[in-house]
């Protein structure tokens, strides 16, 4: 594997919620020296929406000697429309690309089938997925055509003006026409129905001919997570069924996933050594596969903080590898995001009191790293000695 990396997010945008309210510029440049000396990558991927954001990281980065994936994401938003960010977010990248040449690649989009209107009907991922067609239309391949000739237009814009490496972040079950691109990327989650042949899709994907990159691979912090995979935040559902009203009721989707996990005493079980493990071996199957390179999803998630009482843990139902502590802007924007998702997923209105519990106290700071809010989790530390060693 010659990309060791981790996904680093500058503000992912879905619903309106941005999931980094804050950016600091000299906590980015702190965590991206952690992620090279201490996490021992040699890549990472810079997601997010807010173009200068992106590009703020990025020379951030590549400055720091690491190799930049820059993954501009717009979701939920009309083919024109993300053709253009597209283009505008390339022109930006070439600049930097040619200050650092072969340092930096560039994604055209993530999950795009899901993630973007034109396609599947629904105005955000959630309604697409719960469709009653979903399965069967997926499984039809329905949205191949589209999503490639989406693709077709998505790589001109981007090469107008973007002289370097491209890729696209795929699902395992689109079927991407790979030429415009340089790299075979999928976002590639290990779950309970895949768990036999994880490793032995990669030779599927290493048919397209082209170095296969992992954009995306992971395991949430709770006990049954290795269950559920890529789906693992669904416990953030479950975490707020018993905070509803007597007439509320969770769609029938989520609560089926949010009842697979175990519980105890009614809530879910922290567990870092399983998200540990699960990690470390994953990256071995990944490795004797034979995969260009491999992003762990994800670094730090602060607007999921963790919680000493597991019924308001929130940090268990993310994928990063340190538990970030509550912050003044973060509580508020969890709030935000939680009532607003609850309202356009689900059409519940949630009292904001129910989430009371969730918020804590704020300004705390790491052991590790007194200078961060957040402290390393097990995987951070098991991830760190399987880049050092292999």
């Amino acid at each position: 594997m010659n990309r060791k990396g981790v996904c680093y997010d500058v503000g992912r945008v879905m619903l309106g919620g941005n999931w980094r309210p804050k950016f600091d510029p000299k906590i980015v440049h702190r965590e991206l020296g952690i992620i090279r000396d201490d996490l021992h990558c040699n890549a990472v991927r810079v997601c997010g929406l807010d173009i200068d954001r992106l590009m703020a990281a990025s020379e951030d980065a590549l400055s720091l000697g690491l190799e930049v994936w820059l993954s501009p994401e717009m979701w939920d938003r009309s083919q024109d429309e993300t053709i253009e960010y597209i283009a505008r977010a390339a022109e930006r990248a070439e600049r930097l690309r040619r200050r650092w040449p072969g340092k930096l690649a560039l994604s055209v989009g993530t999950e795009l089938t899901l993630f973007s209107q034109g396609m599947i009907e629904g105005k955000n991922v959630f309604d697409r997925i719960s469709r009653p067609s979903f399965s069967n239309e997926i499984a039809a391949g329905k949205y191949n055509a589209p999503l490639n000739a989406y693709l077709s237009n998505l790589s001109e814009a981007a090469r107008k003006s973007f002289r370097g490496q491209l890729t696209y972040f795929s699902l395992p079950f689109e079927a991407v026409d790979w030429k415009p691109f340089d790299f075979f990327g999928v976002d590639h989650y290990r779950d309970a129905q895949n768990k036999d042949y994880y490793g032995r899709m990669i030779g599927k994907y290493k048919a397209s001919g082209k170095p296969v990159i992992i954009g995306e691979f992971g395991c949430c912090t709770f006990r049954g997570a290795d269950l559920l995979g890529g789906s693992g935040f669904m416990i953030t559902f479950g975490m707020i069924e018993g905070l509803l009203g007597p007439n509320q009721k969770l769609p029938q989707t989520f609560l089926d996933m949010a009842h697979i996990p175990p519980r105890a005493d009614g809530h879910y079980i922290r567990d870092e050594a399983l998200q540990a493990r699960e990690l470390v071996d994953q990256l071995g199957v990944l490795d004797v596969a034979g995969v260009e390179g491999a992003f762990v999803q994800t670094f730090v998630v602060p607007n999921s903080p963790y919680h000493p009482d597991p019924r308001y843990d929130a940090d268990m139902a993310n994928f990063s590898l340190v538990k970030s502590f509550p912050e003044a802007e973060t509580e508020e924007e969890f709030r935000r995001q939680t009532i607003r998702g609850a309202k356009e997923m689900m059409g519940l209105d949630l009292d904001p009191h129910v989430l009371d519990g969730f918020s804590g106290p704020t300004g705390e700071h790491g052991v590790t790293y007194p200078d961060m809010p957040w402290e390393p989790k097990e995987s951070f530390r098991a991830v760190a000695d399987y880049y050092a060693n292999h």
